[in-house]
């Protein structure tokens, strides 16, 4: 397995530092995008009450109309452990699994539009330790794809043991983890036949990234998704690596020695197993810079004279693959309409809306028929880990997806 280059690295830390934005994603009134305010306006209602219900400290909710920021608002509390401060729409937020598709899907299918990678190669190509799934009655194998980990259709468990494989290498062990997941982790079922939402697809698409690029994930990503894009509030490793940006973030889930988590990724594979550079987590951002990527989406992949992705890239992106069972419902690092999707609410587009949720408490819906986003950014996890948003969620997606007049 190739090794990340230093070298690259070091450059890519220096790109980080040396890129300016150009220009941010403007606002607009709801109005003048076709949406009615005084109807959009009740999401605030829907959100004070899971601040004061103690489900959540805080949010920021931004509404993207087209490439416009029509509603950009702060709620409650950024933390109040170990003090109270309020929340600011500049927060960045641990964005948990979200970091899937807005930075690991975004890298992969850049490779896929350079001609690096196919999403149909066998992932043994890149990982050559992979197993097949095998047909345990007769034995026979079917390699797994890269689409397949992309769409969570592989076969991988959800999870691994971060206890047992710490014990077993260590920890930070992100190169002997990723020999534990393609060597002796089981594979449930035939590929393309089922779906588990599983974090360890998305840490061995990173590993296939690393592989192809010579460089880590997060050094990638920074570069080629974030800064391309002028997303300069987002990024990974905030506390090792990025800490000019500490003051902004909002902490998560109080620890053994009673501090939250500031700046260091939630998800324990991508904290203790990856060092805080992996596929499944670890991406650090705030709203307005969430709303720059979902209207690039939204926009065939440019925004503001900056292209991320081709047209076709992105249609791709967001069509579910006839060769997945149909109950999947998964795109390639999106979800349309998987079991997982019920928090886009009941009026958002049933075919055409990509969602995704975070653990700790983030989201994004990204209508591609109405071209409306709804980015909701909370920290649920702090100070304790027993918020539930997922009524808050989808009652928000209701209200935006409601204020639409034209």
């Amino acid at each position: 397995m190739k090794r990340v280059s230093l070298i690259a690295a070091a450059l890519s830390a220096a790109v980080f530092f040396a890129c300016t934005p150009r220009e941010g994603l403007r606002h607009a009134s709801p109005r003048r995008l076709g949406m009615d305010p005084s109807k959009l306006e009740r999401v605030d209602s829907v959100i004070d009450k899971a601040i004061s219900d103690g489900i959540i400290p805080g949010a920021v909710l931004s509404v993207v109309r087209e490439d416009r920021i029509v509603y950009l608002k702060a709620y409650g509390n950024k933390s109040v452990v170990p003090d109270t401060v309020a929340m600011t729409t500049d927060v960045m937020f641990d964005l948990a699994s979200l970091s899937k598709p807005v930075g690991t899907a975004m890298s992969l299918m850049q490779l896929v539009e350079k001609g690096q990678i196919r999403l149909t190669d066998n992932v043994k190509m890149y990982i050559p330790e992979f197993a097949p799934w095998t047909d345990p009655e007769t034995g026979e194998t079917e390699n797994i794809e890269v689409r397949d980990l992309l769409t969570h259709s592989s076969g991988l468990p959800a999870y691994l043991s971060v206890e047992k494989v710490a014990s077993l290498y260590g920890e930070p062990c992100p190169d002997s983890m990723m020999v534990y997941i393609a060597r002796d982790l089981p594979r449930r079922f035939r590929p393309k036949t089922d779906f588990t939402y599983s974090c360890l697809n998305f840490v061995t698409l990173q590993n296939i990234i690393q592989n192809i690029t010579g460089e880590r994930l997060c050094d990638y990503a920074e570069r080629e998704v974030f800064r391309r894009l002028g997303m300069n509030h987002t990024c990974y490793n905030v506390a090792s690596e990025h800490p000019e940006f500490l003051p902004l973030v909002a902490p998560t889930e109080v620890q053994g020695d009673g501090k939250p988590l500031l700046g260091e990724v939630h998800d324990p594979i991508a904290r203790r197993l990856n060092g805080g550079n992996s596929g499944n987590a670890g991406v650090f951002s705030n709203a307005e810079d969430l709303s720059i990527l979902a209207a690039a989406i939204m926009n065939g992949g440019e925004i503001n004279g900056r292209r991320v992705l081709g047209p076709e890239t992105v249609k791709m992106m967001a069509t579910i693959p006839s060769e997945n069972a149909p109950h999947i419902g998964r795109a390639l690092g999106w979800d349309i309409r998987s079991d997982y999707s019920w928090f886009k609410g009941d009026i958002t587009s049933r075919t055409r809306a990509l969602n995704h949720t975070g653990y700790t408490g983030t989201s994004a819906v990204i209508d591609l028929d109405s071209r409306t986003a709804i980015i909701l950014l909370t920290n649920r996890v702090h100070p304790e880990d027993k918020g539930a948003l997922a009524r808050t969620r989808a009652t928000v997606a209701n209200i935006v997806a409601g204020s639409i007049i034209r």
